[in-house]
Order: C-alpha cells, then structure tokens, then sequence
C-alpha cells in the first residue's frame, strides 16, 4: 500500500464499540494523531468478550430489538480458532502465567477478555473510553452536497447523543450529551441480535423458548427434553453440554439432506451420547409441546420442555440514522465499500468488524487502520462512482455463485485468498505467516472431524517442521514483546509503548496485569 503524506489536521472521531474491533479502531486513529472518543454501554472493554451471566429474561428469545443485554457469550465458551493466528500483528495473543489467565491453545472467553484488557493498557486507550455510555443516536449533523460534487468527511459531520448507563442497566435521561464529531465508527459488534427462524407454531408453544443468545449454563435444563435448532458452532457445542444433564437432546439440522446424512463430526457426537438425536428441520411447534420434524412427510415429533434456537445473529444499528444511506436487508450492510464505507459517506462514516470467517483481530485492524490513513489524507478513497460500481459488481458475482444476500459479509465464502487481499491492499500491516495459516487449517480439519476432542488435541508431531518453528519463535519473541508493552507502558515510557517500537529480548520482562482480579 502506498501512503501519502498526511494532511496534517486531526480529525474528532467517536467510535462506537469497545469490544476487539473498536479497541483496533481506536489505537489506530490514534496513531495517525486524531482525536477518538469511545463510547462503551458496558461498565468494561470487551464487547461479547466480557461474561454477562445476565440475559433478557422477559424476552429470551431476543425478538425485541435492541436487546437490553449485549453480550451472548455462554459460560463454557471456547475458541474456535488458535491463540496464535487471533493476536494484533504487533502485540501477539501469548500465554501469561497468573491467577485467572487460561494458556490453552484454544481458551476460555475469559482470556480473550483479559488479552483485550492487556491491549487497551499496553497503548495506554483507557483515557480515550466512556464507560457505562451508551449511544442513543448517531446522525448527520451537516448534509451532503447535492449537486454530486463531494467536498470530502469536512463537509458532513454528525451528531451523536449518549446516555449515562447505570450499574442496573437504566439509564439516567438526565445525563444525556450531544456531541458532534468529524467521524463515526461503527464497531459494535455483530454477536447481539438474535437472528430467528420462521416455525409455524412459535407464537402459540406456550413451553420454554430461547436463543442462544439467553444460554449461559446447562443447569436449568436438568432432566428436561431439549431441542436444539442449528448444528453450527453454538448449536453443537450447547448440545454435547446438555447431554448427561437433559434427559433428551434432540439436536436439529438445517436440512434434510444433512439429517440423513451427517457431517462426521456430528456422527462422532451421535455415537459418544446416546441421549442425543439428529433431526431434520422442525415443521411446527404444537400446542401440546409436540415439536415435529419435516423428515420427509413421517411426522416424527417429541414432546419437549425447551426449544434453543442457535441460529445466529443479524446486523443491527438501532442508534444509526443515514436517511436510508445505510441500510440491513436480508442481513446485508450497505452499500458497503469493501465492508467498510458506505459510498455515499465515505469516509466520515465507516464501519470496522462487519465482516464474518476472518482472522480477528488481525483483519480488524486492517480495516482499522484503513479508515486511520484515508481519515489523516494518507490514503485515498476511489470516487463515490467507482465505490458503488465495485460494491454492484461484489453483488452480482455473490448471486451468479449461488451465494444468498445474507452471507454478503462472509468474506471466504466465495475465495479465500479475499481475506489476504483486502489486508495487503488496504494496510501496511505485514503478511499473515505461512505457518499460522498451516495451523489454523489443521484446527480446522481436526474440528470436522471431531468436535468435543479437537480444541485439546496435541498434534505437535504432526505438525511440518515450518509450523514448529514458527510456534517455537512466536513463543520466544511475541512473548518477550507483549511482556516489554505492558511494561513500557506501566511505567510511563511513551517513547516506547508501541510494541512496534518495542526492543524484543528473550528474557520476558515481568508486568502485572490488570486483568489479575
């Protein structure tokens, strides 16, 4: 990527977020001299990250958006991916020794939180975040020229509105603010809104409903019979916890076809617990508690005491106003500009951590970094012309590849090597690593082939002789690096707080972390 020289005036820029992609978004726009405020509606850093035992308990389902809890992480939650290929190009997701921290190779959600915690403290973010602040309304507060001339972001600035959010989750409306700002970005996250399937029946089942969203731990469902919708990540993982806990599982596939014949790492589930079945899709909920399924006419139904809908989540930005600039349909953002500027908008509205499949954060603060440069006048910013014609064209090769509308923002869904395109073309960030790659693949083979084993699994020796020395030299650097930021930065060396800067030795240096509560 070829950088110009900046224009030299700071832009003020709220963003939205402070879960993984709102914390890249702002260290970067921090680095290229802005002035960021970010607003965070939860009393911590983290976005889904940060554990909320809470759920909507008068609406389970999530079916009334905004939902009032953000996060849907489950209790038991794990990656899915390994520690090594989710870090920050320059500040590595390392094991650490301490009280609470997890050195796994696959963790627990709750290192993944204090990792974020040891980033916001290492570039020093702290004073850039409002906590237990909540955004209201984010709006132009300026209009766009309409004789088609643009007259870039300084012409369109927008207004912002924020409420103080109490412990309890109410908010004081005597504490509302109204600030306008040079820039927005939109990072809050795609993991809050339920997504949920249409059953005849659902308005009428008067037994126990619920989205995955509302699931934290399998005590509640003891003894019970419990259909599970979905054989994705959450559907899976919620099914093999509930086993030995429930009576039943009854666990439900997306089609028939996968029914009948199942993945192997759903067979493997089937033949190490016999209290779990395979269904096709559910036909209707009955009033009687029956839910029957469509495997091919025969009516097979049981009667349930809880049905799970793990079905994912849809986009939402209740607080966003564009004048239908922006919109979600068949849960596609856009127009969006290589998933990140509405053409019409651009740049003073962005949008970091829409896309789905991608190495996080790693992909994240690409597009962080994008919007830094382009905000500062390092980089430009095709016409908005050209913008819309290349998001028209993205759409009409997704459909002439049979991929549907709501997998818009699946970037690998269509051809992988995208990912690496839109980082090298868009950032100055360095080149993912062949053996990261080369590992990620391997968890994510052995995560077909089993799904309860393959997170703790050791295949060190089969592993090539590239991935091993990648492992031993990401452990001696990337983590002799992590330990020297923290440090940097807990003493007050700004001239050396950038891991970047950072001088890598062998001897980690010891730094508490303030995630060691």
């Amino acid at each position: 990527m070829q950088l110009m020289a900046s224009s030299g005036v700071p832009r003020k820029v709220c963003v939205v977020g402070a879960g993984m992609s709102g914390l890249a978004a702002a260290r970067e726009l921090r680095r290229e001299g802005h002035d960021v405020t970010v607003m965070e509606q939860r009393g911590d850093v983290g976005g889904q990250w940060l554990y909320d035992p809470r759920t909507d308990g008068d609406d389970p389902l999530g079916a009334r958006a905004p939902v009032k809890v953000h996060s849907g992480m489950y209790a038991s939650v794990r990656l899915i991916s390994p520690r090594e290929c989710m870090g920050f190009s320059d500040f590595q997701f390392v094991p650490r020794p301490g009280a609470g921290r997890d050195a796994r190779r696959y963790p627990g959600h709750r290192e993944v939180f204090c990792y974020l915690k040891d980033f916001c403290a290492a570039f020093r973010l702290a004073d850039a975040i409002r906590l237990n602040t909540k955004v209201l309304r984010v709006a132009m507060a300026s209009s766009l020229p309409r004789d088609g001339a643009r007259s870039g972001y300084s012409d369109v600035k927008w207004m912002v509105r924020s409420v103080h959010v109490e412990p309890d989750g109410g908010e004081d409306e005597a504490a509302v603010v109204e600030e306008v700002f040079d820039a927005v970005v939109v990072a809050n996250g795609h993991y809050s809104q339920p997504r949920l399937p249409t059953i005849k029946g659902m308005e009428a089942w008067r037994r126990r409903q619920l989205h995955s969203h509302s699931y934290r731990e399998p005590g509640p469902f003891r003894g019970e019979v419990v259909v599970v919708v979905g054989c994705g990540d959450s559907g899976m993982d919620i099914a093999i916890e509930l086993s030995g806990v429930a009576k039943e599982v009854h666990l439900v596939a997306r089609s028939t076809e996968e029914a009948t014949t199942p993945a192997p790492n759903v067979s493997k589930l089937l033949a190490n617990h016999a209290d779990v079945h395979l269904h096709a899709p559910v036909d209707r909920l009955c009033e009687d508690g029956r839910v029957v399924f469509a495997d091919g006419g025969s009516g097979h139904a049981v009667a349930a005491d809880t049905v799970i809908y793990c079905t994912g989540y849809t986009y939402s930005f209740p607080f966003l106003d564009t004048g239908g600039l922006v919109t979600v349909r068949d849960n596609r953002v856009g127009p969006l500009y290589e998933h990140t500027f509405p053409p019409a908008l651009a740049p003073s509205l962005s949008f970091v951590g829409v896309p789905m499949r991608v190495f996080a954060p790693w992909f994240f603060e690409a597009q962080a970094r994008w919007v830094a440069l382009v905000l500062s006048g390092r980089a430009a910013l095709p016409p908005e012309e050209d913008m819309m014609r290349a998001v028209q064209e993205g759409y009409r090769a997704m459909e002439l590849a049979g991929v549907p509308a709501c997998r818009t923002h699946a970037i690998p869904v269509v051809q992988r090597s995208e990912i690496w395109e839109f980082v090298y073309r868009n950032s100055d960030l360095p080149r993912m690593e062949d053996w990261k790659v080369e590992l990620f693949n391997a968890g994510h083979f052995n995560s077909k082939d089993d799904r309860e084993t393959f997170r703790d699994r050791d295949d060190n020796d089969d592993y090539s002789e590239d991935v091993r020395e990648g492992l031993r030299r990401w452990r001696r650097q990337s983590g002799a690096q992590y330990e020297a930021a923290l440090a940097a930065a807990a003493s007050g060396d700004h001239g050396h707080a950038d891991a970047e800067t950072v001088q890598v030795v062998d001897k980690p240096l010891p730094a508490p972390s303030p995630c060691q509560v």
